[in-house]
């Protein structure tokens, strides 16, 4: 499957490489059945915790950074255009999360590129049903990848005090 994808580093925080990216990204869009015609295009813009806040506060009114934030196309559907749309990914927020949910950052990462591409491609998480929908389709994606359920942290550790 061809890709369009491009990737924009605002930020000294390491993160993946854009191989890693652009695996998870056609990962994600074989495995759905919602494949746009032609080649699909998105873009991914990793960032610090300051442009992170500046865009949370102004596309969905919220303070502070936030982990991904997806922009989905608004492409008419006659046009047969494949953009997606574009997602921003607060490199050090990545970083913080993963270390306090007990996870590797590569999982982390690769679990956030995922959900923002479903995102893009229209999945939603705002009412319950939805989102046990979306995180169910998160969960088999990244199995197939080799990482462990993302949601798992909320539970506590196998072997520790209840």
């Amino acid at each position: 499957m061809n890709i369009l994808l491009s990737v924009d580093r605002a930020t000294e925080v390491a993160s993946p490489t854009d191989e890693a990216i652009f695996g998870w990204v056609r990962h994600t869009l074989t495995q759905t059945a919602s494949l746009p015609e032609p080649t699909p295009e998105l873009s991914v813009r990793i960032t610090d915790n300051e442009e992170a806040a500046d865009l949370n506060q102004t596309y969905r009114a919220k303070a502070g950074p936030t982990n991904v934030l997806s922009f989905p196309a608004d492409v008419p559907a006659e046009t047969r255009c494949g953009l997606l749309g574009d997602l921003v990914i607060c490199a050090p927020l990545v970083q913080l999360e993963a270390a306090q949910q007990q996870k590797s950052e590569e999982a982390h990462w690769a679990h956030l590129v995922i959900h923002g591409v479903l995102h893009l491609l229209g999945h939603d998480h705002q009412i319950p049903a939805e989102a046990a929908q979306m995180e169910a389709l998160e969960i088999d994606l990244l199995g197939h990848l080799g990482f462990p359920n993302p949601y798992d942290h909320e539970q506590p550790p196998e072997g520790s005090p209840t």
